[in-house]
C-alpha cells in the first residue's frame, strides 16, 4: 500500500488445558506455551508494530504466590523486547538454579510468565500513542482473585463520551476517557457486582470466605456479566479478558466488523485475529479452525471447558473487507484467492485504458502487499488472450494466418519495476529536500520500459495520494512510458473508518478532495458544503435524530469515473510527461470477489451502526470548521 494506514490490532489468547509437565514430554520443552504465544503473536506482527504486550495466569497457586504476570512494550522492535525480558527472567532463574526447567511445579512457582492462560496483544498507534500506558494487555487488580481483570483488544468504540458518562453514573471514576479503559472498566464493574452477589449467597448457604473462593469460580456466569457490560457499545470489536481465578472470554460485535478465530482440542484452546496464523503454528487444517460468530463470546473455564455464548443478538454481516483487501496475512487459503479474483476483476477497466493495445503493455506492483492481485490481474490479461485466439479459429473456412500468429506470440510483458530500498531513511522533514528523498525511497528498473509503452501498476488502495504524487509517479515517469495507469484493487475511499482504522479526517481522502474540486468545477461548491454543514450540525446536536450519513450529498452529483479522471489531474503535475489515468476497483466487483466480508463503509458510507453515521458527520463540521482534529 503506497499511502500507509495503520490500524488495530492483533490478539492471541492460549489456554494450555494440562499441566505443563504434559507438554514438556510430549514436545520437548517446559516454556511450549510461552514459545507459542511468541509464534502467535509474531505470525500477527503485520496488524501493528508499535506497541506488544503480554499477560499470563497460573492455576491454583497458593496464597502469597503471584499468579499474574504481565509485560509490554513500546520499543521499535516490540514483540522482541517482550519476550526478550521474559527470557531474561526465565534464564536468570535457570542460571541460579540449573535443574529449575525440570522441576515443572517449582518453575512454575517461582518465575513470572510461566502459566496455563496467556493473552498477547500487537497494536497500531491509531491515535498517535505510542506511549506504555496504551499499550495493551489492560490490567484491572484487585486482591480477590476472581475480580482481576485483564483485557486485550483489536476494537474502536464510536460512543466513547457516552460510555464515559454512564461509568461516572454508576459511581466509577475512570482514569481517562479512553475506549480500552471505559470497556474495561464497565466490564469489572459487573464482575465485581456478579461477585460480591455470588458471594453473599453463598455466606447464606453457611460457606466461609476461604471455602468460598472456588464455589465463587465455579458459579461466576461470565456470559450474564458480558451482555450487561456490552449493551450500550457502538462499534467494532474483538475482545479478549483473562479473569484472575483462570476463566478467559473472547467477545465479537454483532456486525462482525472486528475477526477473531479460534481453535480446540484435548490440549488448548487458542484464539486469534487470523486463521493462518492459528494453522502455521499449531499445524492444524483449515476447516478445523473455526470464525468467531458475531454477537459471540467463546468463553473457556479455568478447566478448559469451552462454550460459545450469544452475548448480543447478531446483526447483518459487515465483516472488514480490508481485512481480505490489505490487513490480514496473505496466506491465508481464501484470502489469497479473493485477492486474485479482486485482480481479476479490474482487467475490463485496465484494458479500456490502454486501448486494447497488450503488446505495448508493461504489467507491474507496488508495493510488494499488492502482488497478489497482480497475479489476479495477469491471470485474466492471459485469459483473455486465450479467448481472443480462440475466436481466430472459425468452425469452418481458413484461419488468418497472420492474425494468428501474432495472437500466439503475445504474452503479458511482466516486470518488476520499483524495489524498495529499505536502508534509506528519510531523515530530512521540514524542507523540499524531503520530497526528493522520498522519491528516492524505491529503486526503479531502467530499460523494460519503451516511449511506446503503457505501464500498468497495481496498488492495493489510494488514500491520499500523497505517495503517489509526490513519490512513485515521477519516479515512474522517469522511465519514460506514454502513459501510466495506477490500479487500485480497493474502492475509492471517500468516508473514514472508526472500527479500528486509522482513517479519520475526510480532508485526507484524495477522492473526498476531488470531489470537491468538482463541484468548485461545476459552482455548486458553496451551496453543497452549506447543505451539507447545516444538516450534519443538526443530526449531531438533536440527540434523538436518527442518525444518518449526509456526507454521502456530496458524491451523488458525480459518478466513479468522473471523480477517478479528476483524482489523475489532481496528481499529474508539470514534471510528469505521460498520460495519467487512475482505475478504482469497483463496489459490486468488491463483494463479489470478498461475499462473507461485506463492510464497506469507508467506501459507500453505509456504516453498520448509527455511530459510524455520527462519525462521518462529526467529521465533516470538523473539516467544515476548519478543525484538524479526529471525529472519534
Amino acid at each position: 500500500m503506497s499511502d500507509a494506514i495503520k490500524h488495530e490490532c492483533g490478539i492471541a489468547l492460549l489456554h494450555l488445558k494440562k499441566p505443563l509437565s504434559y507438554y514438556k514430554e510430549k514436545y520437548g520443552s517446559s516454556l511450549y506455551g510461552i514459545n507459542k504465544m511468541y509464534l502467535l503473536m509474531e505470525k500477527q506482527h503485520n496488524r501493528g508494530h508499535d506497541g506488544a504486550g503480554f499477560a499470563s495466569i497460573k492455576f491454583n497457586m497458593p496464597p502469597g504466590y503471584r499468579y499474574i504476570s504481565r509485560v509490554r512494550s513500546a520499543e521499535a522492535q516490540p514483540i522482541q523486547d517482550v519476550f526478550k525480558t521474559i527470557n531474561e527472567r526465565i534464564l536468570a532463574a535457570c542460571e541460579a538454579d540449573e535443574k529449575l526447567l525440570e522441576d515443572l511445579e517449582r518453575l512454575k512457582a517461582t518465575v513470572p510468565y510461566v502459566g496455563e492462560l496467556m493473552l498477547g496483544h500487537v497494536r497500531y498507534g491509531t491515535f498517535g500513542k505510542n506511549s506504555i500506558e496504551s499499550v495493551h494487555p489492560f490490567l484491572r487488580q484487585n486482591n480477590w482473585k476472581h475480580r482481576n481483570l485483564i483485557v486485550a483488544g483489536n476494537f474502536n468504540m464510536t460512543n466513547v463520551s457516552e460510555l464515559f458518562a454512564n461509568l461516572v453514573k454508576l459511581g466509577q471514576h475512570p482514569k481517562e476517557q479512553a475506549d480500552t479503559v471505559t470497556v474495561m472498566e464497565k466490564i469489572g464493574h459487573f464482575l465485581d457486582d456478579a461477585v460480591a452477589k455470588i458471594y453473599k449467597k453463598l455466606k447464606k448457604e453457611g460457606y466461609n470466605k476461604a471455602e468460598a473462593s472456588p464455589q465463587i469460580a465455579e458459579r461466576l456466569n461470565v456470559a450474564k456479566i458480558l451482555r450487561k457490560s456490552s449493551k450500550d457499545w457502538d462499534g467494532g470489536y474483538a475482545i479478549a479478558g483473562l479473569l484472575g481465578h483462570g476463566d478467559s472470554f473472547v467477545l465479537r460485535d454483532p456486525s462482525g466488523i472486528r475477526p477473531a478465530y479460534y481453535y480446540t482440542d484435548d490440549e488448548i484452546v487458542v484464539v486469534a485475529s487470523e486463521r493462518p496464523v492459528i494453522q502455521t503454528v499449531f499445524n492444524v487444517d483449515y476447516d478445523r479452525i473455526k470464525e468467531l460468530p458475531p454477537g459471540n463470546a467463546l468463553i473457556t473455564k479455568m478447566n478448559g471447558t469451552s462454550d460459545l455464548h450469544e452475548i448480543l443478538p447478531p446483526l447483518e454481516r459487515k465483516a472488514c473487507s480490508f481485512e481480505r483487501i490489505y490487513f490480514s496475512r496473505g496466506s491465508d487459503a481464501a484470502i489469497y484467492k479473493e485477492r486474485k479474483q479482486l485482480g481479476s476483476a479490474l482487467f475490463p477497466s485496465v484494458h479500456k485504458a490502454i486501448e486494447g493495445d497488450l503488446e505495448n503493455t508493461v504489467f507491474s506492483f507496488i508495493p510488494n502487499t499488492a502482488e497478489t492481485s497482480f497475479y489476479g490481474l495477469i491471470g485474466a490479461v492471459q485469459d483473455h488472450i486465450k479467448t481472443e485466439l480462440e475466436n481466430l479459429v472459425p468452425d469452418n473456412g481458413p484461419i488468418d494466418k497472420v492474425a494468428f500468429q501474432k495472437i500466439l506470440h503475445l504474452k503479458p510483458r511482466i516486470e518488476k519495476i520499483a524495489i524498495k530500498d529499505v536502508k534509506l531513511r528519510t531523515f530530512i522533514t521540514q524542507d523540499n529536500s524531503r520530497d526528493d528523498l522520498v522519491g528516492h525511497v524505491y529503486d526503479i528498473t531502467y530499460g523494460v520500459v519503451q516511449p511506446q509503452d503503457n505501464l500498468v501498476i497495481i496498488d492495493d488502495s489510494i488514500v491520499r495520494g500523497t505517495t503517489l504524487k509526490k513519490s512513485i509517479l515521477k519516479m515512474l515517469d522517469r522511465l519514460k512510458p506514454k502513459r501510466i495507469v495506477v490500479v487500485s484493487s480497493a474502492p475509492q475511499i471517500r468516508y473514514p473508518d472508526c472500527y479500528g482504522i486509522d482513517m479519520a479526517k475526510l480532508e485526507e481522502f484524495i477522492a473526498f478532495n476531488a470531489a470537491l474540486e468538482l463541484h468548485k468545477d461545476r459552482g455548486t461548491y458553496d451551496i453543497t458544503m452549506d447543505s451539507v454543514y447545516k444538516n450534519c450540525k443538526a443530526n449531531l446536536e438533536d440527540a434523538h435524530q436518527v442518525s444518518t450519513n449526509f456526507v454521502k450529498a456530496i458524491y451523488d452529483p458525480f459518478t466513479d469515473e468522473m471523480i477517478s479522471a479528476k483524482i489523475a489531474s489532481m496528481l499529474k503535475n508539470d514534471t510528469i510527461h505521460a498520460e495519467i489515468d487512475i482505475i478504482f476497483q469497483k463496489v459490486s466487483a468488491l463483494h463479489k470477489a470478498c461475499p462473507e466480508n461485506l463492510g464497506d463503509w469507508y467506501f459507500t458510507g453505509d456504516y453498520p451502526t448509527p455511530g459510524g453515521n455520527k462519525v462521518v458527520n462529526r467529521a465533516f463540521v470538523n473539516f467544515y470548521e476548519g478543525k484538524s482534529e479526529r471525529a472519534y
